[in-house]
């Protein structure tokens, strides 16, 4: 295992690199607060790997040689493109060139954006990346969200054709270099995190148990993410304690967490302040509460 590094305090700003992809949950309004409480640890892991804000924001201060990292997430399209990024982020910037110019067309916009959330997930791995960027970039306020029975990506276009950057080829090559470090999964978020050991440092931030009805953006992939698997993650994070993996969670300051995460288990539950921006209402964007569980 490798030895704990104690890590430095790092400006957000000064981050290597900063997530691709605009991620419902995303944390890079809470970073500050995350960074407070990341302990000394030997390989990192975050099952829930979503847009890897806290990951980029790490990297500035963990080993340079070697894999140290461990990101995992449920959809495979996602982990797709990191892996491509990582691999080859020269042809996954020529591709995203490809979509970009065509978007830009006065023929392409609105009805390029559908005529390709129409075809779907590519098939080669290359264009699979570069179609994730794209309709991330121009869907409606960054959202990604599938149909709960066929997984199909049902975001409607965002109407932001002159003003979104679709192609930021400086970052996705820096994000290349940050992820040459980092071993990517897509599995379920306890085989994930099984193979944490002493001394390792785990950071969970699963879907968020929703505040209501019409919060809920938990459809990142077709499977639910609802009561029983927020339970099934509580018992891991409290097992993976029990074997000396220092744990981190993230999730909505509602009386169902509070009531999972109890200080009788050994849970440490802080609430801290984040602005939110994806929301179907613009009314319903704006600061909320959260919880950061040790």
């Amino acid at each position: 295992m490798t030895a704990a590094k104690k890590l430095e305090p790092l400006d957000i700003a000064d981050a290597p690199a900063r997530p691709f992809v605009k991620w419902a949950g995303g944390k890079t309004q809470l970073l500050a607060e995350l960074r407070k409480r990341t302990p000394a640890f030997g390989h990192y892991f975050e099952p829930f790997a979503g847009g890897a804000a806290l990951f980029y924001s790490l990297a500035g201060s963990s080993p340079s040689r070697g894999r140290w990292a461990n990101l995992n997430d449920s959809n495979s399209w996602l982990v797709d493109a990191y892996t491509q990024i990582r691999d080859d982020v020269e042809s996954v910037i020529e591709a995203l060139r490809g979509y970009e110019r065509r978007y830009r067309l006065p023929s392409g916009g609105e009805e390029y954006y559908y005529k390709v959330r129409a075809l779907g997930s590519p098939r080669a791995p290359v264009e699979r990346a570069a179609c994730l960027i794209f309709l991330n970039k121009t869907g409606y306020n960054g959202l990604w969200r599938v149909n709960g029975k066929t997984g199909a990506f049902n975001v409607p276009h965002g109407k932001r054709k002159g003003q979104v950057t679709i192609c930021d080829e400086d970052n996705l090559r820096r994000v290349s270099k940050a992820l040459a470090h980092a071993t990517l999964t897509s599995a379920d978020f306890e085989v994930a995190a099984s193979r944490a050991t002493r001394g390792d440092f785990v950071y969970f931030d699963p879907p968020y148990v929703p505040r209501s009805a019409d919060s809920d953006f938990t459809a990142y992939t077709k499977e639910p993410f609802g009561p029983a698997e927020q339970e099934r993650l509580m018992g891991v994070a409290l097992e993976l304690k029990k074997r000396g993996v220092r744990v981190m969670l993230s999730n909505a300051d509602v009386p169902f967490v509070r009531k999972l995460y109890r200080p009788t288990l050994g849970f440490t539950v802080e609430k801290v302040s984040a602005v939110r921006h994806i929301n179907s209402n613009a009314d319903k964007r704006g600061p909320v509460g959260e919880v950061i569980i040790t």
